[in-house]
């Protein structure tokens, strides 16, 4: 180990003192409370909060609950859900599997990622006086949502194996998607997801709109604590998530300043929570 490194370990990695972590964990406290009592009030209010970074929350490109509009629109919702979807699948079928997926996976995979970038320009020209001539076909927020799940799920197929690479430390070299029997599987499993939102059933629709803006936290928390570890040379030594703690709370503050910084920077030009108007 070099200088260098010996020098980071010991203020990040296994020399650090009670002391640091106090002191991450605090930061990670007072981010937290300081996000909370400066966002709208309400779970539905922090979720919109959190979409607020990261979303256009066009209302009529979004689900509605009684009227008022979810967290993300319906791209987004889509892609989260995905995301969280395609990870929990992952999962369940290998804790630590972290093989990249079959070429021909990816290949479709890749596919569903094309169809949402034609989807998502030939929506964005609708939003654009004088382009007419270039709409492909009227878009809607099924075929918003249908697109946006495909891509959360082929983002997952190599955001966790990617985290699993960088962090543990006895990583499965076998790979989840090793065929077309679990890829049909979790994109059947989209699929229902996806009829269940459109569903719109309010009881249904709440958890749903929730566990998406969670998951844009969620994934955050993921990239930036790979970027903590590889920082502090930290790659592949963690055994469990106990031993991960220290490392997630940096991710996750790292993460949420990330979410408060944009909130504030859209709040301070828009001076509304709500999301941007057109027409």
């Amino acid at each position: 180990m070099t200088q260098a490194e010996h020098g980071l370990s010991a203020v990040f990695g296994a020399g650090k003192t009670r002391w640091q972590r106090v002191g991450v964990f605090a930061a990670t406290a007072g981010m937290l409370l300081l996000w909370l009592l400066n966002t709208p009030a309400g779970l539905l209010g922090k979720a919109d909060a959190v979409g607020y970074a990261v979303c256009h929350r066009i209302a009529a490109r979004s689900f509605q609950i009684a009227g008022r509009p979810v967290a993300l629109c319906a791209r987004c919702t889509g892609q989260y859900l995905g995301m969280l979807l395609g990870m929990i699948f992952q999962l369940a079928l290998g804790r630590r599997r972290a093989g990249w997926p079959r070429r021909d996976v990816v290949i479709v995979l890749g596919a569903l990622v094309v169809v949402y970038g034609v989807d998502g320009v030939n929506s964005y020209l609708h939003l654009l006086p004088g382009m007419e001539r270039w709409y492909l076909y009227a878009p809607n927020n099924t075929l918003r949502l249908l697109t946006g799940t495909g891509t959360g799920i082929a983002v997952s197929a190599g955001l966790l194996p990617a985290f699993h690479r960088t962090i543990w430390r006895g990583w499965d070299r076998r790979p989840v998607f090793d065929g077309w029997v679990p890829l049909v599987g979790v994109l059947a499993l989209g699929l229902l997801l996806d009829v269940l939102v459109l569903w719109e059933n309010p009881l249904i629709l709440y958890p749903l709109a929730l566990l998406s803006a969670a998951t844009v936290l969620l994934i955050l928390t993921m990239a930036y604590t790979m970027v903590w570890v590889m920082f502090t040379r930290q790659e592949n030594r963690f055994e469990n998530w106990k031993a991960l703690i220290f490392p997630l709370a940096a991710g996750f503050t790292i993460g949420l300043l990330q979410i408060a910084a944009l909130d504030a920077v859209r709040y301070w030009l828009t001076g509304t929570w709500d999301g941007f108007h057109f027409g």
